[in-house]
């Protein structure tokens, strides 16, 4: 069975995914995003799964069941309030992990 590509995040945000074949899953009440991302997972339907930024940051305990894992990848994305960094931050950890060192924003 093929895995999707899912799309979690306020209605602004993400309301354009839809139009291009993804799954999307609409949280406009932030804290109600770990649950969310709970429901999300349970049928192991996605290979991927992106997150806006905002609602990615209140995700943590529930994204490290997947850190170890393949799949889903539980991918970071800017909203329409802006670009927090979050994205950076990890791909940046993910260099560090791989070759020891930050090569590619040199902190």
């Amino acid at each position: 069975m093929a895995k999707g590509i899912a799309v979690i995040g306020d209605g602004e945000s993400i309301k354009g995914f839809g139009a291009v074949g993804l799954e999307t899953f609409v949280c406009n009440v932030p804290e109600e995003a770990p649950q969310l991302l709970k429901t999300v997972t349970e049928g192991d339907s996605y290979a991927v799964i992106y997150m806006t930024e905002e609602l990615f940051a209140l995700t943590e305990k529930e994204r490290e069941r997947f850190a170890e894992r393949a799949f889903p990848a539980v991918i970071p994305l800017p909203g329409v309030k802006g670009n927090t960094g979050a994205g950076m931050r990890r791909l940046s950890g993910f260099v560090e992990k791989a070759v020891g060192s930050d090569i590619l924003f040199k902190n």
